[in-house]
């Protein structure tokens, strides 16, 4: 695709020119169709751009209201909605699940603290194999939360983080519920999203928002990744297998308006660039959370080979760490969520830094997708330039 196919439009802040580039090589050799990127510094807004199609068939250039599925971005909306709740008093990350929500208990689960959600160390990653879960399941809160009430461990709590691919929606979810007396949904938009008039929200509330989604395109996976994919799923435990697998998610299925209006917590969050971009910043700059709070958010928990996926890690509390990935810009504190196929958001409080990237030509990470990293190491050399 070339620069002319795909128009760029918005603005960047003098100094800031490189993240364009960044931004237009990503249609013309990384395989983005339609995209958008926006930075926010000591808030103002220094990066904010749009570009190329809504859907594959290239009839509808991305709007800046565009709205799209941001997969695992979501994740680190509902840890916030955790941290408010932490942040007022109400939520105690390290008493039991069991306080807040009785019928976690069953199983042996009684001990396990709210802590050991947020940083994917429930041991419950996923239904078991022995309950096989279909996509249209996933939509129905009740039936979920209480799969996963009734669910034994499948790891040991407390020990090796696996990572929470669908389960980390309903888990911390219903906490929230529980406590705050009001599904996460209307909670995120009250305390969050209305507030900063961001346009983002867990699972659509209005049906008339459905004409604003970008179509999702799964991935281009070329033969080796297939082979390899299929490897690596033929050897994968029952743990993987149940939070990975059961059911299986695809890309596609994220453009079922059942799906776009279902409340699932850890992957249907529907966004804006701009609206991730502010609520990141917002966190940053103290204006959601206190300092403590967002101290305790980003604790980490340890570095780590996740148990599910076999990949390094290092957490905080619903937060990916920046770590020695370095995922999000040099600073290895700075925090974040990638979300699957590309999508970001994340906050870096010491350069007064934070971005958000939404797509929907999704790629095969499950982070650290070459488009968002070029941006991001785009932004960063800018802010060095700006301190040369």
């Amino acid at each position: 695709m070339d620069t002319a196919t795909a128009t760029v439009h918005g603005r960047c802040a003098p100094g800031f020119e490189p993240v364009r580039e960044a931004f237009e090589e990503n249609f013309r050799s990384r395989g983005e169709l339609g995209a958008a990127f926006t930075a926010v510094r000591h808030g103002a807004v220094v990066v904010d751009l749009w570009g190329g199609w809504s859907g594959p068939d290239r009839t509808r250039p991305w709007q800046p209201d565009t709205l799209a599925n941001v997969w695992s971005t979501t994740k680190g909306m509902t840890a916030l909605c955790a941290h408010r709740l932490a942040d007022a008093g109400e939520l105690d990350v390290d008493a039991p699940v069991a306080k807040y929500w009785p019928e976690f208990a069953a199983a042996g689960k009684s001990g396990i603290p709210v802590r050991w959600l947020l940083s994917h160390r429930s041991g419950v990653p996923g239904i078991g194999l022995d309950r096989p879960v279909r996509v249209e399941e996933l939509y129905d809160w009740d039936l979920m939360t209480s799969l996963y009430a009734a669910q034994e461990p499948l790891a040991e709590p407390g020990a090796a983080g696996g990572y929470h691919a669908l389960a980390y929606g309903w888990l911390v979810g219903e906490v929230v519920q529980r406590v705050a007396g009001q599904g996460i949904r209307e909670f995120f938009a009250e305390q969050v999203a209305g507030p900063l008039d961001a346009d983002f929200s867990i699972g659509l509330a209005s049906p008339a928002d459905l004409d604003r989604c970008a179509t999702l395109v799964d991935p281009v996976v070329t033969e080796e990744m297939a082979n390899a994919l299929a490897t690596a799923f033929a050897a994968a435990g029952p743990v993987a297998l149940a939070a990975l697998m059961n059911p299986r998610v695809q890309g596609h299925d994220a453009n079922d308006p059942a799906w776009r209006q279902a409340v699932m917590p850890a992957l249907n969050g529907h966004g804006t660039a701009r609206a991730i971009a502010t609520i990141y910043a917002a966190i940053a700059d103290g204006t959601l959370l206190s300092p403590t709070a967002l101290a305790r958010a980003r604790e980490s928990q340890g570095k780590e080979i996740d148990a599910v996926l076999g990949l390094p890690n290092e957490w905080g509390l619903g937060f990916y760490l920046g770590s020695d990935a370095r995922g999000f810009g040099p600073n290895p504190t700075a925090f974040g969520h990638d979300g699957l196929g590309g999508s970001t958001g994340a906050a870096d409080p010491e350069n007064g830094i934070a971005f958000g990237y939404t797509l929907n030509q999704l790629g095969p990470l499950i982070r650290d997708d070459p488009r968002k990293m070029a941006l991001v190491q785009a932004l960063y050399t800018c802010l060095e330039g700006r301190h040369a």
